[in-house]
């Protein structure tokens, strides 16, 4: 695997740190040794089994929610210091915080050891930003696409691998889940391993910039040229246009360059503030951004729990567990969903919050089936409907909300966005899990998830049918406005006038 994919960028000498093959192998092996973890299918039941001897009121109400707590808390001073700090000591930091996360699996005993070890996994997904923002610190512009794709695609491809070889220990030659643990282990010490060498960025999006760099700026909707009804997310990937999206003018890029000058960090906050201010102020951005946060906290919900619930459904033992086998195949999916946005031919302007409506409304509709049916493989197959759908839903936000954004100002969106998903699940967690909030029962908690994707379907169907009035009521102005502009015409243009 890993020499196809050093085929694939190009094998390049470790002194030609300044290149873009050599430090995007390097990630790209972090990523796959980071995600190609055969024991996370198996969480759950490894807790309950005889390893831990754990109850699973006690993995539910007391040690899962403490990885949300976690992870909101570090996400925002993560995001500072990691671009403070170029990234690279944030990935060695991960790497370490993996390591540790999987010895606590191992060898923790009791409720306030898996506590900590949630703590220290909320570290390792705070500190995420870094593996997705380095590599556009240390490549230039025209390999963005490139590298990103290489990224992006091992990490999906790792964990599917994973999946897969977990499944098949446990399946096959009835491997105990304390063994699946050892491989991930090694795995994500060669992950940190990968990390050491990574070469130390000379830049950063907001704190080390070059008086003398340009950044990149977004064309004005004046030179946006017009977006057929017909062409693919891809084909307008830089012509996509919001009425009232923001973009940044030359006055903004020399505020940020003075921003980020020798007049310190004030100045980045004021910049960060004022690019916040401009990127919401956009009506469309701001609802696919609400989307983004609200279906990102059930999501990280769903994905958080779910393996409780088939615990509940059907109590695991090593050869009835499917776990493995379901997150493979949820996987591909969700990244086959994903790719074909890329081909699908919609004016997402128009239809894309509809398409947030109904696709919600079918998320929500597994997950009531998830709830009310007592058989596995109905539960195995409402989480692949789940997964597939979120992935395909997201992967169309995203689009819609980088399409006119600088590097700059996504990286913010993402962070901001992200943060109000982990506020939202957060409340959740505490009101609905919590042994301290309700502490109610998985059923009763996937009853609540499905009416709250059954209210967001509800919201942006509304919002959708809105939309879409609207733009009826303008298509029937303007041809009110063009027959009296066609009527008005001198005689002689008769012809014309009927033929339009």
């Amino acid at each position: 695997m890993m020499l196809t994919l050093r085929k694939a960028i190009g094998c390049c000498n470790p002194a030609e740190n300044n290149g873009w093959r050599y430090p995007t192998l390097l990630l790209c092996i972090f990523g796959f040794f980071s995600m190609m973890r055969p024991s996370e299918p198996f969480l759950t039941p490894y807790l309950v089994g005889p390893a831990k001897n754990l109850s699973i009121d006690q993995v539910t109400n007391e040690i899962l929610p403490v990885w949300t707590y976690s992870y909101l808390a570090m996400l925002f001073p993560v995001f500072l210091i990691t671009d403070y700090l170029r990234y690279k000591p944030i990935i060695v930091l991960q790497g370490i915080s993996f390591i540790i996360t999987w010895l606590m699996l191992l060898f923790g005993q009791g409720v306030l050891a898996m506590q900590f070890l949630e703590f220290i996994y909320g570290i390792v997904s705070a500190t995420e930003v870094a593996y997705y923002s380095y590599i556009y610190s240390v490549v230039s512009s025209e390999h963005y696409q490139k590298v990103t794709s290489y990224c992006r695609s091992v990490t999906l491809v790792a964990y599917t691998v994973g999946s897969i070889l977990g499944q098949v220990l446990v399946s096959v030659w009835n491997v105990p889940y304390f063994y699946l643990n050892v491989i991930s282990l090694v795995s994500v010490s060669v992950a940190f391993l990968s990390s050491i060498p990574l070469p130390m960025p000379k830049r950063s999006m907001f704190f080390h910039k070059k008086s003398t760099e340009k950044l990149q700026v977004p064309p004005s909707t004046e030179d946006v040229k017009p977006k057929s009804e017909n062409s693919s997310p891809q084909d307008n990937a830089d012509t996509t246009n919001f009425s009232q999206l923001p973009v940044m003018s030359d006055g903004d890029v020399n505020d940020r360059v003075k921003a980020t000058g020798h007049e310190g960090g004030i100045k980045v906050f004021l910049q960060l503030w004022s690019d916040f201010k401009k990127c919401y102020s956009s009506p469309q951005l701001l609802y696919w951004s609400i989307w983004w946060a609200l279906a990102t906290c059930g999501y990280l919900q769903i994905t958080n729990y779910i393996q409780v619930l088939w615990d509940y459904v059907e109590p695991s033992r090593n050869a009835t567990a499917y776990n493995g086998g379901v997150e493979a195949v949820a996987t591909f999916i969700s990244s086959g969903t994903s790719f074909a946005v890329g081909y699908i031919k919609m004016d997402w302007a128009i239809w894309g919050e509809m398409a947030l409506g109904i696709f919600s409304a079918v998320t929500s509709g597994a997950l009531f089936a998830i709830d009310l049916s007592n058989n596995i493989w109905v539960c195995y197959a409402g989480y692949v409907v789940f997964k597939a759908t979120y992935m395909f839903l997201i992967t169309i936000a995203t689009f819609q909300i980088a399409a006119n954004l600088s590097m700059e100002r996504y990286a913010l969106l993402f962070g901001v966005n992200t943060f109000v998903a982990l506020l939202f699940q957060t409340i959740l967690t505490v009101t609905v899990v919590d042994s301290r909030g309700l502490g109610l029962d998985i059923i009763t908690q996937f009853l609540i998830y499905a009416s709250y994707f059954a209210a967001i379907s509800g919201l942006f169907f509304i919002r959708g049918i809105y939309i879409l009035i609207q733009h009826v009521q303008k298509r029937k102005k303007q041809m009110e406005s063009d027959a009296i502009k066609g009527n008005a015409l001198p005689p002689g243009n008769e012809t014309k006038t009927a033929e339009f």
